[in-house]
């Protein structure tokens, strides 16, 4: 195969995996019943006037399966970071005790992890729509290599093999999704 062709497959197989890691990202965020530090990802402290991820100014920790703790680096903050969980409005009662903050999780409902089921699926078609949209390029990349003047069967070859990463890409974020799925319907 000529060395565009081989360029084309590269790519489409980077952006690929970057819709696979995209949705492992996203499935971080979808809690799945128990604690987990990356829950109080999405969570920002007022630190001396800036908004400051409250990893960089707490040490986030999962003692069990239903806590959380957050101990922050400096007494005077723990107000602040108080203050900032209850206004991420992520459905979480921080309980402080003069020297961290305790987050209780609570177990999820039954029609609670359907939803997150629905969420995850979501997650999983939007990232099988990165792969599509990748196929798609690669494809009509390689529709203008034919046009200026690659042989045809280069060029089918080419569009097989960009079929068969399409394929396997599918097929890993189906096992993704049935491995998260599994989680999140697990009591």
């Amino acid at each position: 195969m000529t060395e565009e062709i081989n360029f084309i497959l590269d790519s489409t197989k980077e952006s690929m995996d970057g819709s696979v890691a995209h949705l492992e990202k996203e499935f971080l965020n979808i809690r799945a019943g128990k604690a987990t530090p990356q829950m109080l990802g999405g969570v920002f402290v007022d630190y001396y006037g800036s908004q400051t991820p409250l990893s960089q100014v707490a040490n986030i920790n999962t003692p069990d399966a239903r806590t959380i703790t957050v101990t922050p680096w400096e007494k005077n903050m723990l107000q602040p970071i108080e203050k900032a969980i209850m206004i991420a409005n992520i459905g979480f009662n921080p309980m402080n005790n003069g020297e961290n903050i305790i987050i209780s999780v609570p177990p999820l409902t039954e029609e609670r992890r359907k939803e997150l089921v629905k969420q995850a699926k979501s997650e999983a078609e939007d990232a099988k729509i990165g792969i599509r949209n990748a196929r798609k390029d690669a494809n009509t990349d390689i529709k203008k290599l034919e046009k200026d003047g690659t042989s045809e069967d280069i060029c089918k070859t080419a569009e097989d093999n960009v079929q068969k990463l399409t394929d396997t890409y599918i097929k890993k974020i189906d096992d993704h999704l049935v491995i998260k799925e599994a989680e999140i319907m697990k009591v």
